[in-house]
């Protein structure tokens, strides 16, 4: 069983610059929706809390979706294919919550942790060009090109909104509270 605790997170830099400073954070956060998953069956990971269908499984999925759309697809123009990429439904907003229900609890946590590999080399080759931070994605966005500061802080952004479902999904498994 995959075990992650509050204390094992990654806190982010108090005096950094940039950079460090949203990695940190974003790490934070992928840290803390691990923790919020970590310790449970892959039934527990499949509960739903009505009047919804999400699930704690739904959300590696979907933030594992998230990772490869923005960082991987989006900015560095796909360059690795995730695992998981060909039974994806593009049109199906549903689709990581249904496609969690089926996998086991350590491949939920690898389908996460590919995506998070990947993005972590796609950032590390970004923040080593000129353009670090303000380097444009290959891929457009609304009529327009992203930069890698604006992907980060919507990744961070996402991973809060999500761990916020987490706390709530967590407790009405097992009654497990924190942060």
């Amino acid at each position: 069983m995959t075990t992650y605790t509050a204390e094992g997170r990654t806190a982010p830099p108090f005096a950094a610059g940039e950079a460090a400073t949203l990695l940190g954070f974003l790490d934070y956060q992928r840290d803390t929706l691990r923790w919020k998953c970590s310790g449970l069956s892959a039934d527990q990971l499949a509960a739903p809390l009505a009047p919804t269908d999400m699930t704690l499984g739904g959300l590696l999925m979907h933030l594992a979706v998230v990772e490869a759309g923005w960082l991987n697809l989006t900015f560095a123009g796909g360059v690795a294919r995730p695992s998981w990429l060909g039974e994806m439904d593009p049109d199906d907003d549903t689709w990581s919550f249904a496609a969690a229900a089926s996998r086991t609890t350590e491949e939920l946590f690898a389908v996460l942790d590919e995506s998070v590999a990947v993005s972590e080399r796609v950032v590390a080759e970004a923040l080593a060009g000129p353009d670090g931070l303000a380097t444009l994605s290959q891929g457009e966005e609304e009529g327009g090109r992203v930069s890698l500061r604006w992907i980060l802080c919507h990744l961070i952004e996402e991973y809060a909104r999500h761990n916020g479902h987490a706390d709530l999904l967590r407790q009405a498994i097992d009654g497990a509270t924190g942060e």
